[in-house]
């Protein structure tokens, strides 16, 4: 990690502008449960929409509630590093799979083509950003969880079913969210979600940072269109990424939306194309 940091907002209101060539992917990464200052919760909820406000209100526990905020609140911020747009006036549609996309009518040319994708799970928040590509991101906390070979039995592959019990007991753990969160990433790359069955494609993990896809000809799908990178981001999470480009550069920023930002120097722990990374 670096010390790096981005300005944050202008006195002006105006957000900095960041560059963002068609072969680069973006990657924002916030720690929502240490975002408890009453004044930023309080902005960030200005930032919502009204149906983003009712969606909110929905959410049974705190801890839900205060991620959707600040999953929001974080798109909202983050796009407006890309196109002259505030924060507050995104405007956003769901595809018949669920997947978000930009809906402004009055949107420029700095729209064109940008896309997004969000995970989140324990203790983190991803925002995958990128143009002219399709990208999917998935981020999982590898936290020990009980009946991996079971739930790895109901929805992997049949190679990676036998690659996880082949290893020992204290290998399988990582194992299998370096599949699943490729599994995932996969998926929303492709914008089908859980439509698309997930034993009928596969990755095999060769040496000690390689990825390989293969799928299965139901799918009609080509393999090789497709690159992927694995990221360790602290000891307990781990992130893959999928685009149908094969990414020149991929960045990593530490975000608390409309506070601070701080570049990651972060390395692939696994990827499909190391060539092409620098």
């Amino acid at each position: 990690m670096d010390d790096a940091r981005l300005p944050g907002p202008q006195p002006d209101g105006a957000t900095p502008r960041l560059g963002l060539a068609p072969d680069e992917i973006h990657l924002w990464c916030a720690r929502h449960e240490e975002i408890r200052d009453p004044d930023l919760v309080a902005a960030y909820r200005r930032l919502l929409s009204p149906d983003e406000r009712s969606r909110q209100g929905r959410f049974h526990f705190d801890r839900d509630r205060h991620r959707f905020l600040v999953t929001r609140a974080m798109v909202r911020t983050v796009l407006s590093h890309y196109a002259p747009i505030p924060p507050e006036q995104w405007e956003f549609a769901s595809s018949p799979h669920g997947r978000p996309h930009i809906a402004n009518a009055d949107a420029d040319a700095d729209c064109a083509g940008l896309t997004f994708n969000v995970s989140h799970t324990d203790g983190l928040i991803v925002l995958a950003v990128a143009r002219a590509m399709r990208l999917g991101v998935d981020a999982e906390s590898v936290s020990e969880r009980t009946g991996i070979l079971d739930i790895a039995a109901g929805s992997f592959a049949p190679d990676e079913v036998a690659d996880l019990q082949a290893l020992p007991a204290d290998l399988r753990q990582l194992r299998f969210f370096e599949y699943w969160t490729l599994k995932e990433s996969y998926i929303k790359a492709r914008g089908e979600g859980l439509s698309i069955p997930l034993d009928q494609f596969g990755f095999s993990l060769p040496g000690e940072r390689g990825i390989v896809l293969s799928t299965d000809p139901r799918q009609a799908d080509i393999a090789s269109t497709w690159r992927f990178q694995q990221f360790r981001l602290s000891p307990v999470h781990l992130l893959a990424v999928c685009s149908d480009i094969a990414p020149a550069c991929t960045t990593i920023r530490a975000v608390v939306p409309l506070c601070s930002e701080q570049v990651l120097e972060l390395r692939p722990t696994r990827c499909s194309h190391w060539t092409d990374i620098r």
